[in-house]
């Protein structure tokens, strides 16, 4: 490996930083609202505050699943899966016919997905539900002859399994390729991954409350200066991390950009789904993982299947 970390050393100096900035940023939200005087500064705290407990939160599963191996980390994510799907479809009207279609989404496509990523099947894992799942599940709601906004609750449906598992899979499957001949890992790379997408949604979130500005139309949240320093803050971060990576130096800006476009997009779209369907950004209550899971993840939904597959292009082949 690159500066001559091997990948538990590397590992544990990640996780120290993260510790140490999750630690900074608690200190911060702390200090903040005892000086927070009016009700949007109140309100802006409130939101960092979530997202550092938030970080807390994902710092401790990603130790156990790292400590404890490819299984549990897979484990990990199908979990996450199955309560961002949950949250979604909470959101979104279902017929009582669609009982059969919400089982096979539940309790087939996710372990079928995860088992597929786990031994390794990566070119049937890409195909399983954006082919034959979305194939299946039109036909079995089709014959329950409740034709009722069918095609709208399909769709619905298809979306959810979509975003739910099939985008949120893509970030198990970086840690699965193997990048030895570039002096790399997998494991590596989803770190790599995930700070970058973690740090662009926490500083944009951040920034957003320190600096102020106008709101994104998309999302009350952030601002457009904090979005702004928080994708600059997030690029450095990529630049600064190569080393654990088998980038270049301007090949990691480049993979660092279209990590933040994708998390942007994203969220614009996850911003979307959730007005469309009559729900509001909460103020900060959202920190557990059965709640509010669904905005958390959806940086990730767009984020990695992009960066899976240009690394897959450009660094598998």
């Amino acid at each position: 490996m690159r500066l001559g970390f091997h990948l538990e050393e590397a590992y544990l100096l990640i996780l120290a930083g993260l510790v140490l900035l999750s630690a900074t940023a608690t200190g911060y939200g702390i200090w903040a609202s005892g000086r927070a005087a009016t009700a949007e500064q109140q309100r802006r705290v409130r939101i960092v505050n979530s997202r550092v407990r938030s970080a807390w939160w994902l710092i401790a599963i990603f130790v156990v699943a790292f400590w404890l191996g490819q299984g549990a980390l897979l484990t990990v994510f199908a979990i996450l899966s199955f309560f961002v799907l949950r949250e979604f479809i909470a959101l979104t009207p279902t017929h009582y016919t669609d009982h059969w279609a919400l089982v096979i989404a539940f309790y087939v496509a996710i372990p079928v997905q995860y088992l597929l990523i786990a031994f390794e099947q990566y070119w049937f894992f890409t195909l399983f539900i954006p082919v034959y799942l979305f194939l299946l599940l039109p036909v079995i709601m089709a014959a329950t002859h409740d034709t009722d906004r069918y095609l709208e609750r399909v769709a619905k449906v298809q979306w959810g399994i979509m975003l739910s598992i099939f985008c949120l899979s893509h970030a198990p499957a970086i840690s699965l390729l193997d990048f030895t001949r570039f002096n790399s890992s997998g494991p590596l790379m989803l770190v790599y991954f995930l700070l970058v997408t973690f740090l662009s949604d926490l500083f944009a979130v951040l920034m957003s409350s320190v600096l102020g500005g106008k709101p994104l139309q998309s999302n009350p949240n952030k601002t457009t200066k904090g979005v702004a320093v928080g994708s600059l803050i997030a690029l450095l971060a990529g630049l600064a991390l190569y080393w654990l990576s088998p980038f270049r130096l301007w090949q990691a800006g480049l993979m660092s950009l279209a990590i933040i476009a994708a998390e942007i997009m994203g969220d614009l779209v996850i911003s979307s789904v959730k007005k469309s369907l009559g729900a509001s950004y909460p103020e900060g209550d959202d920190i557990y993982i059965t709640r509010g899971i669904l905005e958390r993840m959806a940086p990730l939904t767009f984020a990695a299947p992009v960066f899976y597959h240009l690394t897959v292009i450009f660094f598998m082949n």
